[in-house]
């Protein structure tokens, strides 16, 4: 059966009414038969091998992955196995998928129309640079005018634009030879540590990262797993590489007696409320609802933070785009007063 690729829409909307029908008192099995009711025929036939694959003692962490669901979705359904709260984090990672999903569809929707306006404006540039400019410099230099303010930004981009090409170049063959060369080879936690040191992107990384680590563990913790025991199937993940090493790390920390709090401390990927909402929730012996609480306000953060980013996008561009529009125009129409006054 030849295997169509799932939108990450599609994934999450599946993964959401499955949580809908599972919170509903439906088995897994009957859920997922239900829903290929209302899909398409491609999809039936890839949900009736799922239903086999399930009958066949498959976990269905495994049959999303056949899928080729995004890993961020298989791993809550991972872990939703693990604690038995299967509808409630099914519900919590579609949401989280489509949020994310809608924040990138916002992005490129900011980013079109300004795109557009920018080839659109950079085609007049460079006919007024070449066709333009040099008629009417000639013609200034003939009178012994003096070429306007415009026209001499107009002029320059002939100088700075091979420049700021070269050195856009550059940054990219230094950052694609320095990621082949440097970045894939270092540990997981490293490449993480140095995401998160990117204006703007590595704050909004930092708090996915708190958010998905805390709301996991809040889920197990829950489930009457023991801290110890959760980090051994944070370890267990191997679909994702990141938080499979992480509990690895912290585990093997906290078997030489090191505090939890103290270890999450040490990672810069974590928000640095993280480690004092840990302990709090320790001392109260209500961890699982901190972490909870705590990976919610990490959310919300991240949507406000995301918002505020797109929000500042389209106005610098717009700025840009004006500012030649603007800068044309005049340069285009001061010479014929001067020429007028020079008459």
């Amino acid at each position: 059966m030849k295997r169509h690729n799932w939108s990450v829409n599609e994934q999450a909307n599946f993964l959401k009414r499955i949580g809908e029908l599972l919170a509903r008192g439906y088995p897994i099995a009957e859920a997922i038969e239900s829903l290929s009711l209302h899909l398409p025929k491609n999809r039936k036939e890839e949900l009736y091998q799922c239903l086999v694959d399930l009958k066949n003692g498959i976990s269905f962490h495994d049959v999303l992955g056949n899928l080729g669901f995004h890993k961020d979705l298989i791993g809550y359904v991972y872990f939703a196995e693990q604690h038995g709260s299967f509808a409630e984090a099914l519900l919590e990672g579609s949401s989280l998928a489509l949020v994310k999903e809608n924040d990138r569809k916002k992005l490129v929707k900011l980013i079109q129309y300004p795109a557009l306006l920018i080839f659109i404006t950079g085609f007049l540039l460079v006919f007024v640079q070449k066709s333009l400019l040099p008629k009417f410099t000639s013609l200034f230099e003939s009178m012994s005018l003096e070429a306007n303010f415009f026209m001499k930004i107009l002029s320059s981009f002939d100088t700075y634009v091979p420049i700021l090409m070269a050195i856009l170049l550059l940054l990219l063959t230094s950052g694609a030879t320095y990621y082949i060369f440097v970045f894939r080879k270092v540990s997981v936690l490293k490449q993480r540590s140095q995401l998160v040191r990117i204006p703007i992107v590595g704050r909004i990384l930092k708090l996915l990262f708190t958010h998905y680590f805390s709301v996991q563990l809040s889920f197990l913790l829950s489930g009457g797993i023991s801290v110890f025991e959760a980090l051994l199937l944070f370890e267990k993940n191997h679909r994702q590489p990141f938080y499979s090493v992480l509990g690895l790390e912290i585990k093997q920390k906290l078997l030489t007696g090191e505090k939890l709090e103290s270890i999450l401390s040490s990672f810069p990927f974590f928000e640095r409320e993280f480690p004092m909402i840990i302990k709090h929730g320790q001392e109260n012996g209500k961890l699982e609802q901190e972490l909870l609480f705590f990976s919610e306000h990490c959310l919300l953060n991240m949507e406000e933070r995301i918002e505020k980013s797109l929000k500042m996008i389209q106005p610098v561009l717009y700025l840009f785009i004006g500012f030649l529009v603007v800068s044309m125009y005049l340069a285009i129409l001061l010479p014929m007063f001067q020429l007028l006054d020079g008459i």
